[in-house]
């Protein structure tokens, strides 16, 4: 790729970098269409926003020593002004960030409500993060994460001297050789897999999920197992989802994770299921009447998000 072109990609995803760093930033179906117009664009983009991760694990400038509470907020007052010259070099070159030798065992990874996260570990594995989740990796446990809330997608590379270990609530999602979707909310966990075989909480329930199947508990309740499209999985990350006799209160919160769509059910609506396949669109209205049209209700329009009822 010419220099001049690259450059301008990398200015281009550093400028939707910086103003996704604004709680009150707004505008993603702009970023989406950036993303989608050139392949290039989410190369040059995922490359930067792993260098924010990792500038994240460092501490302010100002403070020599890092003091990381269970559950860190950071404020760096000063680190916009130096990760301006950082972001800066990473457009012309590779910056080297574990070589500042700083980092903290842990790293938690927050986004916001309609944003989406990707992650590559250094064994080449990767984790797709949907918004308005939580996830702590440790630097000490690269074959480890805890999803504390939220839902991601996880591409394993399979080794089976060091299995991969993921945490979700109080029970373990154990790789076996495959990729699958993890949501944690609500007292509930719940797991699909599209490739390969996991198992779910080794040491108590011990259930083995292959491709096509998934799997919901809630805390102290036993596991219910399902068949699921495998092609499905995860289709959060491309704009679909799909249910097969979900509540609509689920439904509502893959909306407000994935799209940032605030939604209510309405007392004489919680009590319906959903079947059917939802393409969120760019014109949140219409997502909004396809579900209604879907689940039997009708949706209308309060202040910022909506109400469903029968």
């Amino acid at each position: 790729m010419p220099a001049d072109r690259t450059i301008a990609i990398d200015t281009q995803a550093a400028d939707w970098l910086i103003r996704q760093r604004d709680p009150g930033f707004a505008d993603w179906d702009g970023f989406t269409d950036w993303l989608a117009a050139d392949p290039d664009h989410a190369a040059a983009y995922d490359a930067l926003a792993s260098l924010d991760i990792d500038l994240d694990a460092l501490p302010p400038v100002e403070q020599p020593q890092i003091a990381w509470d269970a559950e860190p907020i950071r404020h760096r007052p000063s680190r916009r002004a130096w990760f301006g010259g950082a972001l800066a070099a990473a457009v012309v070159g590779v910056i080297g960030v574990s070589s500042f030798g700083i980092f903290d065992d842990t790293q938690r990874i927050e986004t916001l409500a309609g944003e989406h996260r990707s992650v590559t570990l250094a064994d080449g594995s990767k984790i797709e993060i949907n918004g308005a989740s939580a996830l702590i990796l440790d630097h000490d446990r690269p074959r480890f994460a805890r999803l504390d809330r939220g839902e991601a997608m996880f591409h394993v590379v399979h080794n089976e001297t060091d299995p991969f270990v993921v945490e979700a609530g109080d029970v373990q999602i154990v790789d076996l050789g495959t990729a699958f979707n993890v949501v944690r909310g609500d007292r509930r966990t719940s797991v699909a897999v599209s490739e390969g075989v996991v198992a779910y909480n080794p040491k108590r329930e011990n259930v083995r999920l292959a491709a096509g199947k998934s799997l919901e508990a809630r805390d102290g309740a036993a596991p219910q197992v399902r068949d699921v499209e495998a092609a499905t999985v995860g289709g959060w990350r491309t704009g679909l989802l799909v249910y097969n006799g979900a509540p609509l209160g689920d439904v509502a919160a893959d909306l407000k994770r994935t799209a940032g769509i605030d939604v209510e059910i309405a007392p004489d609506a919680e009590a319906l299921v959903f079947r059917g396949a939802l393409v969120i669109d760019r014109d949140r209205a219409r997502t909004m009447a396809d579900l209604a049209a879907l689940s039997g209700t009708r949706a209308e329009r309060r202040g910022d998000g909506w109400v469903l009822m029968r």
